[in-house]
């Protein structure tokens, strides 16, 4: 099974993807949507976090774990992949980064939590160390995405006055480092114009699982493929369905409560 978790919505933008993508596997999310938003925590609280997520998914049959949030890829992926050595986890932040490594002039946007580890700027250096790089903390859109209220007015403004800075710097790819920032992708793509290239995140990972699926068959083939799709959330069972039914078209019946801590 491929097990997916995020603070909250946001991985599901990336899960509807992995779906269309590779169908054959069993996935499993989970959102920790009591303790979201992760991006304004410190380090040591995401981290912790982080491991009573994906110790409750190996607990529920994951042999694959994709941290579906830029935050938690950003400041606890490593961390885990050192501590559970005997897993298999990966995160989002790669993916994202190789794509954007084609440009030379590149935007991130994020929570505080990601802009500030630099993770993103690390993995472009790697990659394209011609690349200059501009980012920018946009800490409002996560709550307003949550609430579901990414397509009013007041969400819209405040898009506008982050991305500006971008926008006057003439970049030519702009990194949603945020997995539900997707769900205002329209409004990134158009507020920066057609000259600037906007990837879908969920599309890109589900690529690079592919191609990292293809590259493992030792992993590829202990992944179970019997048709199974759960869902798990920390808080309100109806907002989560709710949400996912409405903005992501996931029809979803059945969503389980977890608890992730005593």
């Amino acid at each position: 099974m491929i097990a997916l978790f995020d603070s909250g919505f946001g991985g599901l933008t990336v899960l509807k993807p992995l779906i269309d993508k590779l169908p054959q596997y069993d996935y499993l999310y989970l959102g920790d949507n009591a303790r979201t938003p992760y991006g304004t925590r410190s380090q040591e609280t995401v981290i912790r976090y982080s491991e009573q997520a994906v110790e409750h998914l190996w607990d529920q049959g994951a042999e694959l774990i994709i941290t579906a949030c830029n935050t938690v890829s950003a400041l606890a992926l490593r961390h885990l992949q050192q501590k559970y050595t005997d897993r298999k986890i990966l995160g989002v932040v790669r993916p994202l980064a190789e794509e954007a490594a084609k440009s030379n002039r590149v935007g991130v946007v994020g929570t505080r939590g990601t802009i500030s580890s630099n993770s993103y700027n690390e993995e472009l250096a790697k990659l394209n160390p011609e690349a200059k790089v501009y980012s920018q903390a946009c800490p409002l859109l996560v709550p307003f995405i949550e609430e579901g209220w990414h397509n009013k007015p007041e969400a819209l403004k405040i898009l506008k006055t982050y991305l500006r800075p971008l926008k006057s710097n003439n970049i030519e790819t702009l990194i949603l480092g945020c997995t539900h920032y997707p769900l205002m992708h329209k409004y990134f793509a158009k507020y920066m114009g057609k000259n600037v290239h906007v990837p879908e995140p969920g599309k890109i990972v589900a690529d690079s699982l592919a191609d990292y699926l293809k590259r493992h068959p030792e992993i590829e083939t202990q992944l179970s493929r019997s048709g199974r799709r759960d869902y798990s959330t920390t808080d309100c069972i109806d907002n989560f369905k709710d949400f996912a039914n409405r903005e992501l078209k996931l029809n979803i019946d059945k969503v389980s409560k977890v608890k992730l801590w005593q």
